[in-house]
């Protein structure tokens, strides 16, 4: 048998690639989904319930080291169900309080300024591990700076008002539309800044605006992936 592939996906914020991701491994045989967002939210979202303000993350800057906050935290990586999930203290975390809207935006302030190299290293690592078992699709920002022998690059892009559709749907109304928009306007602003909407020669961009369900959007990538 082939030698297992990883696959990046990145995107645009509120274009759907977890769901997309998730769709994947229906789809791909004996894959697993490494959701490195997750990872990344997981701290942010632990050190806001903690009591650490968020401008006192940004004011940590380069000093606030992402790799050292995870071993405060004691967090864990485990796969359940073909993807991984984050647990703290023998605690698994929910998936709603990790893409909570505070949460996400939390993380594109914090990234901006805070040592990623170490984490980098980490996920790096990680899917190393994984790939001995599995057909890794990995999904987060700077997956291709992260590892950059991946087989294939995608960057999922879809238009703003689709992006806040999506968003008002994951949120089941719950949050005002504008403040929806605003917050999809001022994550774009901060992942642009931070380098994390950059493509390299293999990236493939799947504009997923006019795709009426999640199957439709992944069929768009899956399209481009050749697995043996």
């Amino acid at each position: 048998m082939s030698e297992n592939i990883v696959i990046g996906i990145e995107g645009l914020v509120g274009s759907g690639k977890t769901s997309i991701c998730r769709e994947m491994i229906k789809k791909i045989p004996n894959s697993v989904l490494l959701n490195a967002g997750n990872l990344y939210r997981a701290i942010v979202f632990l050190m806001m319930k903690n009591g650490t303000a968020v401008a006192s993350m940004k004011k940590s800057g380069k000093n606030l080291d992402i790799r050292e906050m995870m071993d405060v935290l004691e967090i864990e990586v485990k796969v359940e169900n073909q993807e991984t999930v984050v647990y703290s203290k023998g605690m698994k975390l929910k998936e709603q309080d990790l893409q909570s809207k505070e949460t996400s935006l939390a993380v594109s302030e914090v990234s901006h300024t805070a040592e990623n190299a170490k984490a980098f290293t980490f996920v790096r690592d990680l899917i190393e591990d994984l790939k001995k078992q599995y057909h890794v699709i990995f999904s987060g920002r700077a997956t291709i700076k992260i590892y950059p022998a991946c087989e294939y690059h995608f960057f999922v892009v879809a238009d703003l008002e689709e992006r806040v559709k999506r968003k008002c749907r994951q949120y089941e109304g719950k949050e005002c539309e504008q403040d929806i928009r605003e917050n999809i306007l001022r994550r774009d602003e901060l992942q642009k800044k931070s380098g994390f909407y950059e493509y390299s020669p293999k990236t493939i961009e799947v504009d997923v605006t006019d795709c009426k369900t999640v199957q439709e959007s992944a069929d768009k990538v899956l399209q481009y992936i050749k697995v043996v």
